[in-house]
């Protein structure tokens, strides 16, 4: 079992099969990784927000909780999750998200563009890339629906586990936006561990 080590601001892309356990760890605190998935069989479908909000009947998933795909089938399990807190509300950062809400700061191609740029190789284009599973993201929603993105409330070694429902095509970063990292930018960790037998 080998512990991955995903640069700041940086992203990568593999394969997980069916049965196999994607654990997620942020090993200093405070980090945030966006997560996106798609079948192995069929790229086109791909992890989907709306599907899993849908069928799981909760926006706040944690273990025992599905990610659904666009086409409704099950595809991760959670089942650990010492955080507790995710978004799948909002999109990967981008160029475009840096110029929106950090005028004046160095624009930086964002967890969207080190995605496009993982899955590439897997056939994956930029159009194809849905709203992101955004693991220990902080975003809280007040009475009138209104959302703000804060730092995550992680500590060092905080992880979430999620088994494979199907053969997958994973991409993961270690985000690269200003508030959602709390000003600072930090790796994140995964490990890929074998189905059980």
């Amino acid at each position: 079992m080998t512990v991955n080590v995903i640069a700041p601001r940086s992203g990568r892309a593999f394969e997980i099969k069916a049965g196999e356990i994607l654990r997620v760890i942020d090993p200093e605190g405070g980090q945030v990784s966006d997560m996106l998935a798609f079948m192995a069989a069929d790229r086109r479908e791909a992890l989907s927000n709306g599907r899993t909000f849908d069928y799981e009947e909760t926006i706040r998933l944690t273990r025992g909780n599905r990610l659904w795909s666009n086409r409704s089938n099950p595809m991760l399990e959670i089942v650990e999750d010492s955080a507790g807190s995710h978004d799948f509300l909002l999109t990967p950062c981008s160029e475009a998200t840096f110029r929106h809400f950090y005028p004046g700061k160095p624009v930086h191609r964002g967890c969207f563009g080190n995605l496009a740029e993982a899955l590439a190789p897997y056939g994956v284009g930029e159009d194809a890339i849905p709203v992101a599973f955004n693991i220990f993201m902080n975003v809280p929603i007040d009475g009138d629906g209104g959302i703000r993105v804060l730092a995550p409330t992680t500590r060092a070694g905080d992880f979430i586990a999620m088994r494979a429902l199907a053969d997958l095509v994973v991409g993961l970063t270690a985000c690269s936006a200003y508030d959602s990292c709390g000003g600072s930018f930090k790796p994140i960790q995964y490990e890929v561990v074998a189905a059980r037998r």
